[in-house]
């Protein structure tokens, strides 16, 4: 067993458990109070930003966003017209929440790009997500040949190039 698979398992385990909701509780208390977005010193969910691309180097960045949930419900026109060319009832929203917050944290951090991001956590009201950023400029970053793909596709979340732009797109996951 490697030490990924591990480290996921160790995870898991204490997130079943009785006292990880009542800690779980308390951390969903605390960002509530936070500004939207944080910039952290480590990832939260150590195994699943392994998984996505994350390493504990310089250049690479972990900020956890926060983003209202919902459907994204589009209102009725109000002007007079038959009730079923009103046009709300196919209507859905065509990018997914964890979607838009990679799209919120590219925008406030222009000169990183976006390598991925995972769900940590929601309440009733907000959904909180962990985006892994990485410096094209950084040395360290531009010497891994790991980030070559990310660093040469720029603004790469806008186009739907990132895990949840390509489920929002359709596109299969490999």
């Amino acid at each position: 067993m490697n030490a990924l698979k591990r480290m996921q398992e160790e995870f898991e385990k204490s997130y079943s458990g009785k006292e990880h909701k009542e800690y779980q509780k308390q951390r969903l208390y605390q960002w509530r109070r936070e500004p939207t977005q944080v910039t952290l010193d480590h990832p939260t969910n150590l195994s699943r930003a392994h998984t996505l691309g994350f390493k504990a180097k310089q250049g690479v960045v972990v900020v956890r966003v926060k983003i209202r949930k919902g459907s994204g419900v589009k209102n009725k026109p109000r002007k007079g017209r038959k009730p079923s060319k009103a046009g709300i009832i196919q209507i859905k929203r065509t990018t997914s929440i964890q979607s838009m917050a990679e799209q919120r944290v590219a925008r406030s951090h222009p000169n990183m790009e976006i390598l991925n991001s995972y769900w940590v956590g929601e309440d009733g009201q907000n959904k909180w997500f962990e985006v892994i950023l990485i410096d094209p400029a950084h040395p360290a970053v531009f010497n891994d040949k790991d980030y070559l793909k990310v660093i040469t596709d720029t603004r790469r979340v806008f186009r739907g190039k990132t895990s949840a732009g390509k489920k929002s797109r359709g596109k299969p996951i490999k």
